[in-house]
């Protein structure tokens, strides 16, 4: 007598209803779907996929997908096989999700939002499916987002440069004497006028990188001095919370091929940041360090620390941690989203390491021109 586990498996489908199934599943995706065998050959493309790449059927199915469908980068440069999605779907055999630009027929870009997934049989990705669609009218919505806060900081701008003035004129005399009354709320007008100083930079910089008008002046700068000028800058914050800021330079001049503004915007951010989130009598310490072809500079705190659940979004726009919230009610949450923007635009590296209640270490890395043997 046979058992349970012997009788065959009943089935709901023949095989033609079955190819009919999935063909109807994969038709009715709402976005535009592509399938792909293992050499990456189109094997089926849905009907949401067709006016976003403005291809018909025939000049689709069966052609290779790298070469059918073209990916490009902002500036409209061919992203390389190497760098390809699908690429890197088929060598990792992990979905991955990425913006780019495709290439319609016409040659029209096209901005899309894809998610790429390996299909994986025995163990070994035998196809891919991409899920892509256009995402014209998001771009166009930051686009104007983008210009209202160039515009907004820049109409602000004036008025605050009077506000600061007069402030700091106040403050030195030069309109007669203040009683000690006075010389606190000056203070704190002052005070405001920095940081909202700081916000309109901020946001001036990043409107800059995510339109790509940022301007690069590359020269050679010797990164121990530059670290130096902006601890010297930032000296008197440390001061105030009683926090411990030292500089741990290289030996020689650490000299690397940079835009001099743009990298002490990233170092003051990186600096500030830590001062910022360490606690009263607490350390900050920087330290630079020159390697076979690059540069190291990284900034460790005794601060709060990030949580492990926080970490993956911590250079996302507008994040800030909740435990750093708890703490610290000011912040805007861009300035580690604009050092990423920065670092990416310079050709640099920034990561970090952190531990909750222990504090945190970053790291920024950009390519270095030369040791110079002068002795500082």
């Amino acid at each position: 007598m046979s058992s349970r586990a012997d009788l065959p498996k009943p089935t709901l489908f023949s095989s033609a209803e079955e190819d009919a199934l999935v063909e109807s599943l994969f038709a009715s995706i709402g976005d535009g779907a592509i399938a792909t065998d293992e050499f990456g050959k189109i094997m089926r493309i849905n009907s949401s996929a067709l006016p976003i790449l403005g291809f018909p059927t025939s000049d689709v199915l069966g052609e290779w997908f790298p070469r059918t469908i073209i990916a490009v980068k902002e500036n409209g440069e061919p992203i390389d096989l190497i760098d390809r999605v699908i690429t890197r779907v088929f060598l990792t055999g992990k979905a991955i999700s990425e913006k780019a630009y495709y290439l319609r027929k016409n040659g029209q870009r096209v901005p899309i939002s894809q998610t790429v997934s390996p299909i994986i049989l025995e163990g070994r990705p035998v196809g891919a499916i991409v899920i892509f669609r256009d995402v014209t009218l998001e771009y166009e919505i930051d686009r104007m987002k983008s210009d209202f806060i160039s515009l907004a900081s820049h109409q602000l701008r004036t008025p605050l440069t009077s506000i600061n003035m007069y402030s700091q004129m106040l403050n030195a005399g030069y309109m007669g004497e203040l009683t000690k009354q006075q010389h606190a709320p000056l203070r704190n007008i002052i005070d405001a006028g920095k940081r909202m100083s700081q916000l309109i930079n901020t946001l001036l910089n990043i409107t800059r990188i995510e339109s790509g008008t940022i301007i690069i002046n590359q020269k050679h700068v010797d990164m121990n001095t530059l670290s130096k000028e902006v601890i010297d800058e930032l000296m008197l914050e440390a001061i105030d919370k009683n926090i411990k800021l030292s500089l741990h330079k290289t030996k020689r001049p650490l000299m690397v091929h940079t835009d001099q503004v743009l990298m002490k915007e990233i170092l003051t951010n990186l600096v500030a940041n830590a001062i910022k989130y360490t606690s009263k009598g607490g350390r900050v310490s920087v330290e630079l360090s020159g390697r076979a072809r690059t540069a190291l500079f990284s900034v460790t705190d005794t601060g709060v620390g990030i949580p492990r659940y926080s970490q993956s979004k911590i250079f996302s726009k507008f994040f800030r941690a909740p435990n750093v919230m708890q703490r610290e009610t000011s912040g805007t949450g861009l300035g580690l989203y604009m050092v990423k923007g920065m670092a990416d635009r310079l050709g640099a590296s920034v990561w970090f390491e952190s531990e909750v209640g222990k504090g945190s270490t970053f790291y920024l890395s950009l390519p270095k021109v030369s040791l110079v043997t002068k002795k500082v």
